[in-house]
């Protein structure tokens, strides 16, 4: 089948790559996989290989109707819907669950963050997505994102293998990373947090203290005591902090 450009479709096409990502999605006492956008079926062939069942979930239409005439006598299940607006507890999922996909790009940060604040959230997510925004996720103190905090906060983040532009049909314009989070079962900071770190990230490149400033309402005096008394440098931009250092200036703030 062609694929569709407005849906991001590109085809993973080799067989070692989509058996690795399967392994990597693999979990003691997990026999279900929740698969986001399964296309021609390629992935969905290699996960059941270690799952008894696959939920596919599909928005195209044509490919939701093929996909289970290519595994007949399988465990599958496609639900023809959009992830993004689907409500995951229709999908009668067991206890122990996965999730696995090659999806589009430009839905990756909702796709995440859907399932690592749902209501049951999976044992693990395996996906693979942009190089880019795979960095982005395990990034470190010093190259910190809104998007790398928030799933980081919720989840224990490790890259797999790169996987080339050139193992996809049709090409895609930039290489694509392996991305596995196991959601934590506590997250390592309150909404109150993640709601100062989204603040602290209004400009980015700006310094800290200033985005602060026009954030919290503080007077940038108070703001450089607060820094002071956690021995932060005032130049530093939102990105240079530690989850632990934006634990403790939420706390330090809340107290004025």
């Amino acid at each position: 089948m062609r694929n569709r450009k407005s849906l991001g479709q590109h085809w993973l096409k080799d067989r070692d790559i989509l058996l690795d990502i399967s392994n990597f999605a693999a979990a003691d006492g997990v026999d279900t996989v929740v698969e986001i956008g399964p296309g021609l079926g390629t992935l969905t062939s290699t996960l059941f290989k270690n799952f008894d069942k696959v939920i596919a979930i599909e928005l195209d239409n044509r490919l939701a109707e093929n996909l289970p005439k290519s595994f007949p006598g399988k465990n599958l299940v496609v639900h023809n819907q959009d992830i993004l607006s689907l409500d995951l507890n229709t999908l009668d999922l067991p206890k122990n669950y996965v999730v696995a996909g090659n999806i589009p790009y430009y839905i990756t940060s909702p796709i995440i963050q859907k399932f690592l604040h749902a209501d049951h959230p999976p044992a693990k997510i395996v996906l693979l997505i942009q190089e880019e925004v795979a960095e982005r996720l395990a990034a470190e103190a010093g190259d910190y994102s809104v998007l790398g905090l928030s799933a980081q906060i919720y989840a224990k983040v490790t890259l797999g293998p790169v996987v080339g532009r050139e193992f996809f049909t049709p090409p895609p314009k930039v290489d694509s990373q392996v991305v596995i989070l196991e959601p934590l079962k506590e997250p390592l900071a309150s909404e109150s947090t993640m709601a100062l770190i989204k603040l602290g990230f209004i400009a980015p490149r700006k310094k800290l203290i200033s985005n602060l400033t026009v954030g919290t309402h503080l007077p940038k005096e108070k703001l450089r005591d607060i820094f002071a008394s956690q021995h932060l440098d005032e130049n530093l931009r939102p990105a240079d902090l530690s989850i632990s250092d934006w634990l403790m200036l939420e706390k330090n703030i809340h107290k004025h």
